[in-house]
């Protein structure tokens, strides 16, 4: 069917209504779940939404002169060229400061550092993954290693680690999701591609709220890593060079179960976007707060802090940071409504007065669980500097 002109400048102009009703939330807060999650893939999304807003401009530049359609639908794709071009544009200055703060946390030599085996990414931002995805290198998984204990629930993990033989770093991944909802394969594409980079990752489990209240989770943690220092070595680990990567509710546990004075001894955390003061994002919860962080913190701890304020004071990280830590890298989106980036600043400064190793970065256009689109522009730039932290804190020393 061959469209006449009126036709194609009205096709033009609801394309570019649909791209635009995307984009922009890019820059505006979200409300609602839902809302929420366009707020977080439209950043990431942005080069196709850049690419495609092209699209509709070419079907209304021929009618522009005699259809107002077409004119209406080449002001919306240019607007959302510009919202789209808002990642990209901020992407270099990002880096640049991400740079500067590993190089100040890590010393000028780190760049060079010997990581025995661990290979990381050559840029970060790789121009063709933001269009078709990440590709790891083929890595072994095993999935659903059955662990004991846990109490009625059967918990287990995941392993990924090289194909390859030999001896490799391990990272335990443990997964967000409000700590209600999640499981050992969550984010397996980032477990394939650090396999990928010559190390094991062991993706581990937990209890659920609100069936199961703080402090299951950490026992559940705890229990994970017990497991891997036992029979980590019969897959090729070297549980000597060991760290910990969480993602929200995730990084909460990770922080938790290396801060503990009882605690396993690991050579490093990796903190992305993890709640640290539980009390504090209770009393003053984001706005707007799309999640409803009130309820998903009472549901988790059995209560409100007035109710039940041990709890909220044991599982918030912060309260364990009152001597050196293990270096902690902490990756925070800047458009964060969930858990807003002050927290990742909070966490920095208390670490850093207690001598301990910490970098922040901070990514301007993110929100809350940016890298569920593991290619967009954010989560390259986070697992860049992943991998170079990675490599410099299992680096045998």
């Amino acid at each position: 069917m061959v469209l006449v002109p009126a036709g194609r400048s009205w096709w033009a102009l609801g394309l570019a209504v649909m791209l635009l009703a995307l984009a922009v939330w890019i820059v505006v807060p979200p409300p609602t779940p839902l809302l929420l999650d366009l707020a977080v893939g439209a950043p990431e999304v942005s080069p196709w939404l850049l690419l495609l807003s092209l699209v509709p401009a070419g079907m209304a530049v021929v009618d522009a002169r005699t259809r107002r359609s077409a004119r209406l639908a080449l002001a919306l794709a240019a607007s959302t060229a510009v919202l789209a071009s808002v990642p990209l544009v901020q992407f270099a200055a990002a880096a640049h400061r991400a740079d500067n703060a590993m190089t100040a946390a890590l010393g000028e030599g780190f760049r060079h550092q010997p990581s025995q085996s661990i290979r990381v990414r050559p840029h970060p931002l790789i121009a063709s993954e933001l269009f078709f995805g990440l590709r790891p290198a083929p890595v072994r998984i095993i999935r659903g290693i059955s662990l004991s204990g846990g109490g009625s629930e059967r918990l287990s993990l995941d392993l990924y680690r090289p194909e390859q033989a030999g001896i490799f770093p391990v990272v335990v991944q443990i997964y967000g999701g409000a700590w209600q909802n999640g499981a050992p394969g969550s984010n397996a594409l980032l477990a394939r591609e650090l396999a990928g980079r010559a190390l094991v990752v062991f993706a581990i489990d937990y209890r659920h709220a609100p069936r199961w209240q703080w402090p299951a989770q950490l026992a559940d943690v705890r229990l994970a890593l017990q497991w891997i220092r036992r029979h980590g070595p019969e897959y090729g680990a070297d549980v000597s060079r060991l760290a910990l990567l969480g993602r929200s509710s995730g990084a909460q546990l990770a922080m938790l179960a290396a801060y503990q004075p009882d605690g396993p001894e690991v050579q490093a955390v990796v903190n992305y976007y993890g709640p640290v003061d539980l009390v504090e994002g209770y009393r003053h919860p984001p706005d707007p707060d799309p999640l409803n962080v009130r309820a998903i913190e009472e549901a988790f701890l059995g209560g409100s802090p007035d109710q039940v304020p041990e709890a909220y004071s044991s599982a918030s990280p912060i309260s364990h940071v009152n001597h050196r830590m293990p270096p902690t890298l902490s990756i925070y989106g800047m458009r964060d409504y969930v858990v807003e980036p002050r927290f990742g600043t909070l966490l920095h400064t208390r670490l850093r007065a207690t001598g301990s190793i910490s970098v922040l970065l901070q990514i301007p256009w993110a929100g809350h669980a940016f890298d569920a689109i593991p290619h967009g522009p954010s989560a390259q730039l986070a697992l860049y500097h992943t991998e170079r932290f990675l490599a410099w804190a299992l680096a045998q020393r």
